[in-house]
């Protein structure tokens, strides 16, 4: 079984056991977030999608690590005018273990 969560703006295909790093998420009192909205469950070869089918239904985790993203660097340069700008920049990111899909 595996399902498709939204989270921090993107879209992440998850399965039981899968281990993957989200933007930064805060956990509840027992170290668990629950993942919604959940856009499609599929489970051999049958996928649902439908809204009223998929309401109920939500993916339990439970928070593994909280870190810093890589480092991007920005850097502005416009020519022949001494205009340079460098900046960076470290995502705050969430490391999440899936427990269960609830469908």
């Amino acid at each position: 079984m595996y399902a498709v969560v939204a989270t921090g703006g993107k879209q992440y295909r998850v399965a039981v056991g899968d281990t993957l790093d989200v933007e930064r998420l805060t956990p509840g009192e027992d170290g668990k977030v629950s993942l919604r909205p959940v856009m499609l469950v599929g489970d051999d070869g049958a996928v649902t999608v439908a809204r009223d089918a998929l309401a109920s239904a939500s993916v339990t985790a439970s928070v593994v690590d909280d870190f810093k993203g890589p480092k991007i660097t920005v850097f502005k340069y416009k020519n022949k005018t001494g205009y340079r700008r460098k900046s960076g920049h470290r995502q705050p990111l969430t490391r999440i273990h899936v427990d269960e899909i609830n469908a």
